[in-house]
């Protein structure tokens, strides 16, 4: 046998190992056990593997101009016996786009604002809180200041704030083009603090411990004990805040994008479409707002149940 079947035998058999400890672990138990963790994470990935695979699951391109028709436009859904057609199952909107192919693409923006704006609050929350409760001193004392200061304004308007902030400083020709990135800042930066001051406590408990001591005993530098030995630790509190996190971070995207100040007009994320829908919601083309508004709605609950179930497995007292 070649060293190279050997490194691949080695590579299967520890795959094998961690998939075998990983279905006989408590968390992989407690899933089974689960009903509303099962249906919420079946909902939660259908959405996912939707909006991956928008162009092949959804019936119609909203961004192809020359498959749109504005004779289409604000067709009910396809059971209205009148007015209905079958090949637009939810009906269409005002510029004769398919509604479900809509919904579809804008989950896909909505949930790609929604998980860039989490990584970036996790990283800037987590690097803070470890920085803040390993060091602590004035740079413990100021960063934490920060964030009472923060914590007294309601995360959406220092989202607003900050694009407000952007928009003002950037150029008009450049808004369309920077917006998508202005918005995942200003949703990241609205959201750190939960991460620091979680990370900062459990940092506060790990680095008194014997381990933490015995490494800075023997040399091991600041920044790799903080990586290596005090962040596995703090993990599990941080996995089940960034799970509900990115239900609020969804929310959150599409609030703005109601309001006008989140993704332009023309790019159909799930708070855009139930504007757009908005203004035809009481001349009777009650689908174009009603249908994107349900999708947010059950998206954001099993987001929400997926985290509550995880924050239940991971808590050893409930074990």
């Amino acid at each position: 046998m070649g060293s190279s079947d050997m490194a691949d035998t080695t590579i299967s058999k520890g795959f094998t190992d961690r998939m075998r400890r990983f279905f006989d672990s408590d968390i992989w138990y407690s899933f089974r056990r689960s009903p509303v963790a099962i249906v919420s994470t079946g909902i939660t990935l259908v959405f996912f593997l939707a909006a991956a695979f928008a162009p092949i699951v959804a019936p119609h391109n909203p961004f192809d101009l020359a498959a749109i028709d504005i004779m289409d436009s604000n067709l009910p859904p396809a059971w209205d016996e009148f007015e209905g057609d079958t090949r637009f199952l939810i009906g269409t909107d005002d510029q004769g786009r398919d509604v479900l192919s809509t919904i579809i693409y804008g989950s896909r923006i909505s949930l790609v604002v929604g998980f860039a704006s989490v990584a970036f609050s996790l990283v800037l929350g987590v690097a803070l809180g470890l920085i803040s409760g390993y060091v602590g001193g004035r740079l413990d004392a100021f960063i934490m200041r920060v964030a009472d200061v923060q914590l007294s304004f309601p995360a959406i308007l220092i989202a607003l704030l900050i694009d407000g902030v952007a928009r003002s400083v950037m150029p008009r020709e450049l808004h369309a083009d920077l917006a998508f990135y202005v918005l995942i800042f200003a949703i990241g930066i609205s959201g750190w603090v939960q991460y620091a001051r979680t990370v900062r406590g459990s940092a506060m408990v790990e680095k008194s411990k014997e381990y933490v001591q015995a490494a800075r005993v023997i040399g091991i530098r600041r920044g790799t004990i903080l990586v290596r030995h005090i962040l596995p630790n703090v993990t599990g509190p941080v996995l089940v805040i960034a799970t509900i996190h990115l239900a609020i971070a969804i929310i959150t995207e599409a609030t703005l994008s109601f309001l006008g100040v989140g993704v332009p007009p023309t790019t159909p994320s799930l708070g855009t479409l139930i504007r757009i829908g908005n203004d035809f919601l009481f001349s009777g083309e009650w689908w174009i707002t009603i249908f994107p508004g349900i999708a947010l709605v059950v998206l954001v609950l099993a987001v929400n149940l997926m985290g509550d179930w995880l924050r239940d497995a991971l808590n050893p007292k409930l074990r």
